[in-house]
C-alpha cells in the first residue's frame, strides 16, 4: 500500500496510467467485452466492477481538455438512446472526479474500433451490460505534482 494512492490500482495498471501521455485512451471494460482480441495490452481487475475502476483511475487520472470529447460508452445496440444504469453511473463519476465533461455514447463497432487504439484496456467483472467506458487523458499540470518538502 502507498499513500494517496487508490487501492484498486495495482502496480500494472498505476504502471500504465503513468506511461500514458496526454491524449492517450484508457478502456474500462465489462466481463463482456472481447478485450484479449482488441491489440492493445491487457490489465486484468477481477472482483472490481467498471464503475469503481473508473473512480479509481480518475482519482490520478485527468480527462482532457483540450478536445471536444474526452468520454465515451457503448450505445444500446438496437435502442441508441437508452441510457443503462451502469452508463448513468459512469456520467456521474466522471462529473464528481473529472468535472464537467459528457460521456458520448458511441454504436457498438465503432466503440471497438476506438477500442483498438487504446493505449490499455483494463477488463473487470463487472456483469452489468454495457458496462464500457473509454477516457482520453489530460494534461498534468506542474503544481499538481510538485512533491511536498
Amino acid at each position: 500500500m502507498l499513500k494517496g494512492i487508490h487501492p484498486l490500482l495495482g502496480p500494472d495498471l498505476l504502471h500504465a496510467l503513468k506511461t500514458m501521455g496526454h491524449g492517450d485512451d484508457i478502456v474500462i471494460a465489462d466481463a463482456n467485452f472481447p478485450a484479449g482480441s482488441m491489440g492493445p495490452p491487457v490489465i486484468r481487475a477481477d472482483g472490481v466492477s467498471a464503475t469503481d475502476m473508473a473512480a479509481a483511475i480518475l482519482s490520478h487520472m485527468p480527462l482532457d481538455t483540450f478536445v471536444p470529447e474526452t468520454a465515451w460508452r457503448m450505445e444500446v445496440v438496437g435502442d441508441p438512446g437508452a441510457v443503462p444504469e451502469v452508463c448513468a453511473e459512469f456520467q456521474q463519476i466522471v462529473s464528481k472526479r473529472a468535472g464537467d465533461f459528457r460521456i458520448v455514447p458511441v454504436e457498438r463497432f465503432a466503440f471497438y474500433a476506438m477500442a483498438r487504439k487504446a493505449a490499455y484496456i483494463v477488463a473487470t467483472t463487472e456483469f452489468r451490460l454495457y458496462g464500457n467506458l473509454i477516457l482520453k487523458k489530460g494534461v498534468v499540470h506542474p503544481h499538481e505534482v510538485e512533491p511536498s518538502r
